[in-house]
């Protein structure tokens, strides 16, 4: 983890999936400073993994991404606070 935060830019996040239940490694703060997220997933295997893909299809699953130009980003921003994002909302650079 500490490792990970290191390298995401301010704002980032880190994420943990499929992890086993092992100690985080204490790490100084200034690495988290900066809006940088960390966040797990509970209780997900490789198996669990595997079991979803092979679902994926089926059920059907279908993302929804809107794309705004980096220069927009108060309006994504101000949109995603009003709940006027269906799906995610992605900056393009």
């Amino acid at each position: 983890m500490p490792v990970a935060l290191r390298h995401v830019s301010k704002g980032g996040s880190v994420v943990c999936a499929g992890i086993h239940m092992s100690d985080i490694p204490s790490f100084p703060y200034e690495i988290l400073w900066g809006e940088r997220v960390l966040r797990s997933v509970a209780n997900l295997t490789r198996a669990d993994g595997d079991e979803f893909l092979e679902l994926a299809p089926a059920i059907p699953v279908r993302t929804e991404v809107e794309t705004f130009p980096l220069e927009a980003a108060n309006e994504a921003l101000d949109r995603l606070r009003r709940g006027a994002v269906r799906g995610a909302a992605v900056l393009i650079v």
